[in-house]
């Protein structure tokens, strides 16, 4: 088992900036790729980006793409995700996932370790 601990989010203007974190903890070595997803009011829980935790290889959403960037620090176990040029549409809750196949995927159900979520609101 994982445990997973978003931080990071907050209220930003349209165009600004912010970074996510997300810290692991428990079983790490279990995890092979790290997913993003968020969820905006009233809409289902969408992919943002992935990462296979070994070759730090990566996938976007078109949405996102050119303006978040997934990294992560082995020794701390922490993935990030630093969003640029924000937008009232990236309005969302966030969640970091972690998920035993390496293989990047968009599918929640390749997942099965979820954080609690955090917060992140674009005002125009």
């Amino acid at each position: 088992q994982v445990q997973l601990v978003e931080s990071g989010g907050g209220l930003v203007q349209a165009g600004g900036s912010l970074r996510l974190s997300c810290a692991a903890s428990g079983r790490t070595f279990s995890y092979a790729v790290m997913g993003w997803f968020r969820q905006a009011p009233g809409k289902g829980r969408e992919f943002v980006g992935s990462m296979i935790w070994v070759s730090g290889r990566t996938d976007y959403a078109d949405s996102v793409k050119g303006r978040f960037t997934i990294s992560r620090d082995n020794v701390k176990n922490t993935a990030y995700l630093e969003m640029n040029s924000l937008k009232p549409e990236d309005t969302a809750v966030y969640y970091c996932a972690v998920g035993p196949i390496i293989r990047l995927s968009r599918r929640q159900a390749h997942y099965d370790n979820w954080g609690q979520g955090t917060q992140v609101i674009v005002s125009s």
